[in-house]
């Protein structure tokens, strides 16, 4: 993942209720949700879960599929697991990281 892409799907998790609406979808696994089953979980009016939701697919961080006449949501695993993979690609300089080592380390 580019550093680029980084920053925009760092900033579109930087709000709250995007990242609660990730984490939904990260929940909800392969199968995903409809928005009215996330709008109803997270108690959001449909039109700003649609902003939000726009805001996470330009970050790449989900994908939209049409369901007969619904439409799904779902995390973008490979995407957010490039995110984790980048903010943690040298942490403790290639030791793992426990508690321990985190604490010892000179960063």
């Amino acid at each position: 993942m580019e550093e680029q892409g980084i920053v925009r799907a760092l900033g579109a998790l930087a709000h709250p209720l995007r990242l609660q609406v990730f984490r939904a979808l990260v929940v909800a696994g392969p199968a995903g949700l409809t928005p009215g089953t996330v709008s109803e979980a997270l108690g959001v009016p449909g039109a700003t879960l649609s902003f939000h939701l726009k805001e996470l697919s330009n970050a790449g961080l989900v994908s939209q599929e049409r369901d007969g006449r619904y439409l799904v949501y779902r995390a973008a695993y490979e995407q957010m697991n490039a995110l984790l993979g980048y903010l943690t690609a040298n942490c403790c300089e290639g030791k793992a990281c426990a508690v321990e080592t985190a604490a010892a380390c000179k960063c």
